[in-house]
């Protein structure tokens, strides 16, 4: 039996009365403050009551994730000192006996492969980028990049499952499904929380995406996000079969609704109304889906910034510029899982092919957001799941190598309402193994995300199993102060 049919069949009197008494004052003081919470009654996604818990910096989120974990020595963590070291073997006082993986626990040798790709610093803050991000290059004044960001996981599924819903354990929310369920969105045509899974290239070795990290877990199922198709109807079954006009569909809806009503008077599962809601839902984007997807609008100039690839359904370039749109139509978060991320070997060339996929796009979506004046209240995120590894797995030569996980440091970024701009935070030791100074948990970066969104992560929580769950954990989190603006 479903345990809230069970509570509600076998409560006592004393609990009857006790409830009763409280929905009668409920529905008192709605009355009373009626006309005040008319509009937030007609709202499809309303927040809860008392959120946001102080004033916003952002209103919504854009999270880049890629897939696979991303080589901060490639990328963003500059050591020019390791051309020294090249193949010698990775000191032991600075592995310091740490886990490794056991695609290289069984190597003879753990040989230092410097990067081979050129670095220089950008924008007026100095932030090192390398030559395989050349657009990003150019936004480095408008971001805030962490160099020591660390997790517990050092496997791909459960590091995915732990940046997006704050825990290895599968089965609790993603950050999508808790911001759409505390801060609801503004569009009611739309998902509030909706996620896009684009192409890569087709040689990348790409993991596998798991639905988790997009669920709304122990939350209620209206919270899960809506993964848009890149092939075909962006939602299957959007559009109307040959011969059913809008009117039918709606006739079809509303006797079902009705049904489904009876059916909830009847048993009070909340699930029955999660079921309603989403028909309706879908509804309406029959309607606002191919408008949302219909790019004839946007100016020449703003199609050729995101690249050759933005009128191409499926592409990372296609999802950035939806991405803004969404937000545009007040969509709460956007999430874009990019994959193929995980070079154990052959890297440069499979990470050139990857950067050259999303540097653009990347790129134009925060100039994009800017020119609209949308990135001050639109909090953007780039990064992945973990690092990779100083050492080379596998064979190590002066143009070719690959490297292992690594989850004790790697580079994330941030951009928009709430961030500081053109600054780095945190230092790494000289083979980006350790961290120097300024460690930042993937717990602190979510609650620093939520932080933004104007949510104290601490009193965000939601009972099940007999506990307060919250995103962060129960254990204590740190706001990353020194990059808030």
């Amino acid at each position: 039996m479903h345990p809230i049919l069970e509570a509600q069949q076998f409560q006592t009197r004393r609990q009857f009365f006790l409830g009763a008494g409280l929905k009668v004052g409920g529905i008192a003081l709605a009355g009373l403050m009626g006309a005040q919470r008319a509009s937030a009654d007609d709202a499809v996604h309303p927040a809860l009551p008392g959120l946001p818990h102080f004033p916003p910096k952002a209103t919504r989120l854009i999270y880049l994730h890629m897939n696979g974990a991303p080589s901060q020595l490639d990328l963003f963590d500059h050591k020019p000192g390791l051309q020294e070291h090249f193949d010698k073997d990775l000191p032991e006082s600075v592995r310091n006996n740490q886990r490794i993986t056991t695609m290289t626990s069984g190597q003879a040798r753990l040989p230092v492969a410097p990067s081979m790709f050129k670095f220089k610093q950008c924008g007026e803050g100095g932030i090192w980028m390398s030559e395989l991000v050349p657009h990003m290059h150019e936004i480095a004044d408008e971001i805030a990049m962490i160099k020591t960001v660390h997790t517990d996981a050092i496997n791909h599924d459960p590091a995915c499952t732990f940046v997006m819903t704050g825990s290895e354990v599968p089965g609790k929310p993603s950050l999508g499904s808790w911001l759409s369920y505390g801060l609801g969105s503004e569009s009611n045509d739309l998902p509030a929380f909706v996620v896009f899974t684009p192409t890569f290239p087709k040689e990348s070795q790409a993991q596998a995406l798991f639905t988790r990290m997009w669920s709304s877990g122990f939350l209620p199922s209206k919270y899960d996000g809506v993964a848009l198709r890149g092939t075909g109807d962006p939602v299957l079954y959007v559009r109307n079969p040959p011969g059913v006009l809008r009117s039918d569909r709606r006739a079809m809806l509303d006797a079902l609704g009705e049904l489904n009503q009876r059916n909830f008077d009847r048993f009070g599962d909340p699930e029955t109304l999660t079921r309603i809601s989403q028909y309706e839902m879908a509804f309406r984007m029959q309607a606002s889906v191919p408008e949302l997807t219909d790019l004839s609008g946007e100016s020449k100039e703003t199609l050729e910034m995101y690249g050759e690839n933005v009128q191409t359904p499926g592409t990372y370039a296609s999802s950035a510029i939806l991405a803004r749109r969404l937000i545009e139509r007040g969509v709460r978060v956007v999430q874009v899982l990019h994959r193929g991320w995980d070079q154990h070997n052959r890297l440069p060339k499979l990470m050139k092919g990857q950067c050259d996929d999303v540097d653009q796009p990347t790129a134009a979506l925060l100039k994009d957001l800017k020119q609209r004046g949308l990135l001050e209240d639109t909090l953007v995120v780039f990064g992945g799941e973990f690092g990779r590894t100083v050492y080379s797995q596998g064979t190590l030569t002066k143009d070719n190598y690959g490297r292992d996980h690594h989850p004790r440091n790697f580079c994330m970024w941030m951009a928009g309402g709430g961030i500081k701009r053109g600054v780095t935070h945190g230092e790494t030791d000289d083979f980006s193994y350790n961290i120097a100074e300024n460690p930042v948990h993937l717990n602190d970066l979510n609650a620093t995300i939520l932080h933004c969104l104007g949510i104290d992560d601490r009193r965000f929580t939601y009972s099940f199993q007999g506990l307060e769950q919250r995103l962060t954990g129960v254990e204590e989190t740190h706001i990353v102060e020194e990059i808030l603006a």
